[in-house]
């Protein structure tokens, strides 16, 4: 019999199987090209396509697996694996499991845990930093959720009383949202917490915002960097520009300019325990810095027309905004990246999804190499060889700033298929010869 789980089930069988708890094999069913770009960690390849005569002994000589195994299928959209488990079943495998809409369902797969903080002082206003991992690509976003006391630049929901945000207890602010904004508005409800306003950190290349789109839902304001108006962002926006501040249930949440993965980069610290850094700061390395100036329609800024030359000028501010804003707070500020990095053969190296992943201000200082280095081999090394771009990075970039719209949500999911590929190359080599 073939029992299909949902891609949350499936996530928390593979987390069991972490834990030695359960033991099986994913078998992806897509073309060889698909699965080398992108798939589950440990999952092995056998291209099935419908309809087509399945050769039990081939499948066995391919993949080592029996029928006294477990056998977890997966495909694009859970189709093909659908079929492809009945004729295992058929083929006398009871063990077989069928992952529902396939990597389009692992695709939207998220973890929530709390960021831990340093310990604040006694008459210092309550604040919790959840992190809202999208598993798959290693998206990061956030939902900073301070005490009740409104200040000056504190939002409500639209039509909402000032001293009673929609009954909540607690204030809250949502930062870089995916597409899947209900993971954010759960995140606060779990919390008693009102979302007052929505922000990003910048024009996102590898993923979906959904900033806009649940800050409408609520009738609250969504932030930008004040820079992103140079990059002719169509839909409307709230800038907050460079050292500006909004109270969040009375924890200042501060923007701190930071350009260089994209003009617009910011960070924001809050309530000086974190800085959430997008794409600026990995727990591991820093973010590229070609993106933006390789993606054309406006977005060849000062930096330089080319590809290369806007690269290289970017990566000069990219060191500016590491040495001289953010390794400049305090050691125990704990840093919050956009993202963790997930390879093509689905690995994330020292993050371990579900549990939060973040570094601090001191340990980054001392533990990244590429910020040992000094400004001109910074540059040289963050451009000497650009890691593969982000899938449809260039129609992501035109949605992010309102200029294009996927027409439905099928295009939407298959624009942002695959990792993210926001991080520059950790060691990056020179270029082999060609001779």
């Amino acid at each position: 019999m073939v029992e299909t789980i949902s891609a949350d089930e499936f996530r928390d069988r593979i987390d069991a199987r972490r834990r030695g708890d359960r033991s099986f094999t994913v078998v992806d069913t897509r073309p060889e090209e698909s699965f080398e770009g992108w798939r589950v960690a440990d999952a092995v390849h056998y291209f099935y396509k419908p309809f087509h005569e399945f050769d039990l002994a081939d499948f066995e000589r391919e993949t080592g697996l029996s029928p006294d195994d477990s056998v977890v299928t997966l495909c694009a959209k859970g189709k093909a694996s659908d079929d492809f488990a009945a004729e295992l079943a058929a083929a006398g495998y009871e063990d077989v499991t069928v992952v529902a809409d396939g990597m389009r369902g692992w695709s939207a797969v998220y973890d929530r845990t709390d960021v831990p903080l340093p310990d604040a002082l006694d008459d210092a206003p309550p604040l919790d930093l959840v992190q809202v991992q999208r598993r798959a690509k290693g998206c990061l976003g956030y939902l900073a959720v301070g005490g009740r006391e409104p200040g000056e630049a504190d939002h409500v929901p639209a039509g909402a009383p000032a001293d009673d945000a929609d009954g909540a207890d607690r204030v809250a602010v949502a930062i870089d949202v995916s597409r899947h904004g209900d993971e954010w508005v759960a995140a606060a409800a779990e919390r008693d917490a009102s979302i007052a306003a929505v922000l990003d950190t910048h024009v996102h290349a590898d993923h979906l915002s959904g900033g806009r789109a649940l800050a409408d839902d609520l009738g609250v304001p969504y932030y930008l960097p004040a820079a992103a108006a140079d990059r002719d962002v169509a839909h409307a926006f709230e800038p907050i520009g460079r050292n500006e501040t909004l109270d969040v249930g009375g924890v200042d949440l501060k923007a701190l300019a930071t350009p260089g993965h994209t003009d617009d980069g910011a960070s924001y610290l809050i309530g000086g325990a974190a800085v959430l850094t997008g794409d600026t700061l990995f727990t591991e390395g820093v973010g590229r810095t070609e993106l933006q100036f390789s993606a054309g329609g406006g977005d060849e800024s000062a930096a330089g027309g080319d590809g290369d030359e806007g690269a290289a000028g970017a990566a000069r501010r990219l060191y500016d905004s590491l040495h001289g804003t953010l390794l400049a707070e305090p050691d125990d500020v704990a840093v919050c990246p956009g993202h963790f990095a997930v390879a093509n053969d689905g690995t994330t190296g020292g993050a371990e999804p579900g549990d939060p992943v973040f570094t601090t201000v001191g340990d980054a200082r001392r533990g990244i190499e590429v910020l040992d280095l000094d400004r001109d081999d910074f540059v040289d090394r963050i451009t000497r060889t650009l890691p593969e771009k982000p899938p449809n990075y260039e129609s992501v970039i035109a949605a992010n700033r309102g200029v294009e719209s996927p027409p439905d949500e099928t295009a939407a999911i298959e624009l942002e298929l695959g990792p993210n590929r926001c991080a520059a190359e950790p060691d990056a080599a020179p270029a082999a010869d060609d001779d």
